[in-house]
């Protein structure tokens, strides 16, 4: 049973992978990111059955709420972007986010 669900687990995490690496559209990877949780969640479950112990599931009530506070975040942000008239994509702008903090950051500029 163990087995099962953590290769549904890992089936679910490699598509929420697959998924914030191949699309641009900041919507689909956001649900990518939810998907990649929910198979963390998966798994916490099928541990805490095989192990007897409450522990996975009260780490998944966890993990479902930073989901919920990330859902939250991320329609913000988005609803914040529609609205302005230049809406960059999402993985070239996080792109040159990093690379300007990592030059102001460094010193050596």
């Amino acid at each position: 049973m163990v087995q099962h669900a953590l290769f549904l687990s890992l089936a679910l995490f490699v598509i929420g992978v697959v998924g914030v690496f191949l699309r641009r559209n900041v919507i689909t990877v956001f649900m990518c990111v939810e998907l990649m949780l929910s198979a963390v969640n998966l798994s916490f479950v099928a541990f805490s059955r095989a192990l007897g112990t409450l522990d996975g599931q009260v780490l998944v009530f966890c993990v479902l709420t930073v989901a919920a506070a990330e859902a939250a975040v991320g329609l913000a942000i988005i609803i914040a972007a529609g609205r302005s008239p230049r809406v960059a994509a999402s993985r070239s702008a996080i792109v040159r986010l990093l690379i300007e903090f990592g030059e102001s950051s460094s010193g050596i500029g």
